[in-house]
């Protein structure tokens, strides 16, 4: 991978202690057949094939049989420890143009030395090579360097580079990019199912982005925590973050549910609604809240065999719930007031539309 890309490791400066498992310093022969030469002697590639597999890969051309035993005899090139050049201008290739029937292999191609790997690896089929590297000191993404390798694939291919090659994460790459960088298409699935459960529970298409609205600072809290402890986002931290946005949505959840029936059942205005159901609510949000935010400080603050992998769950939880709960005491019910004015002028325009669309048949 990195021989075709045409950069060595090294150029990658965002990235330290850069090493690579591709070795190409092999010393090997090439030899480049001049077809139309060789068309005219009638010699194919075939042809060469088969007598370079004769003087150097030991064919069995005859069986001597005994009366006790039986003999292979092996063909192989004469003089191994020679020149390569005197080893190749000895092999002859059978030809139907010329007198003798014979023609050297020199006559017909050019070889020469060249480099080759030592050794190839491979992964799903494909040849790969592995580039191995640690981040610098407070670096804790590497989705640049897949861009780079991206982009350098592209410029070789561009410049007539006729192989193509394409990088990809391992190792600690990968299990980065898992938790770090989660399926962005699975996210939007959860939240559109979120929305739709909320929809059908509440009966309307606005009041479950009120919920949703509350999510975002669950996340902030989280993030703002990790930095403050100067603690890395990992695995551990981003499972704290889904707990967070169950524990803040149920926050939302008690405020517009109350507010939504204050307002259809109970005849009061929007305003009146949300501020009642905050008022009524205020107790038991700051009660489980506390009990969650108790619940983490073993795990952020404790010691002793494991905790440094439970630490950032405690954290994160901790501080999300602290910035979470600070927002959407407040944002909450502007939120719904806002949602609830849109939700008001839709349904008026579409009674107008409806009441237009009645008279348009009664003039009819």
């Amino acid at each position: 991978m990195g021989a075709e890309a045409g950069r060595s490791p090294a150029a990658y400066g965002f990235l330290t202690d850069v090493a690579t498992d591709l070795q190409q310093n092999g010393q090997s022969v090439y030899i480049e057949i001049d077809r139309p030469t060789a068309a005219r002697f009638g010699i194919t590639p075939a042809t060469v094939d088969n007598a370079l597999y004769d003087a150097f890969g030991q064919r069995i051309i005859s069986t001597i049989f005994t009366q006790s035993n039986q003999y292979r005899v092996i063909l192989e090139s004469e003089l191994p420890d020679a020149h390569y050049r005197d080893i190749l201008n000895g092999i002859y290739l059978p030809s139907s143009t010329t007198t003798n029937g014979q023609v050297p292999l020199s006559s017909i191609a050019k070889f020469g030395p060249s480099n080759t790997p030592l050794s190839m690896n491979h992964q799903s089929q494909f040849v790969a090579s592995t580039i191995s590297f640690n981040l610098p000191p407070g670096k804790v993404a590497v989705r640049r360097h897949r861009r780079d390798l991206r982009n350098d694939g592209r410029n070789r291919r561009a410049a007539d580079h006729p192989r193509q090659f394409s990088g990809d994460g391992a190792g600690v790459s990968a299990i980065h990019r898992v938790s770090a960088d989660p399926n962005r298409r699975g996210a939007r699935s959860r939240r559109a199912a979120v929305y739709i459960v909320l929809g059908i529970l509440y009966e309307s298409y606005i009041h479950p982005i009120t919920i949703l609205s509350t999510m975002p600072s669950a996340g902030i809290g989280a993030l703002l925590a990790l930095l403050l402890f100067k603690t890395e986002f990992s695995i551990i931290a981003f499972i704290a973050i889904i707990l967070l946005i169950s524990i803040v949505k149920k926050n939302a959840i008690l405020m517009v549910d109350f507010a939504i029936d204050a307002a259809r059942n109970g005849g009061k205005s929007s305003r009146d609604a949300i501020e009642e159901a905050c008022l009524l609510h205020f107790r038991p949000i700051m009660m489980t809240t506390a009990a969650a935010l108790l619940g983490a400080l073993p795990f952020a603050f404790g010691s002793g065999e494991g905790s440094e992998m439970r630490a950032p769950l405690g954290i994160a939880i901790g501080g999300g719930l602290i910035v979470s709960q600070m927002l959407t005491l407040y944002t909450t019910p502007v939120v719904y007031l806002y949602m609830d004015r849109i939700r008001v002028w839709s349904d008026a325009r579409r009674a107008r539309r409806t009441g237009g669309a009645r008279l348009a048949n009664a003039a009819e």
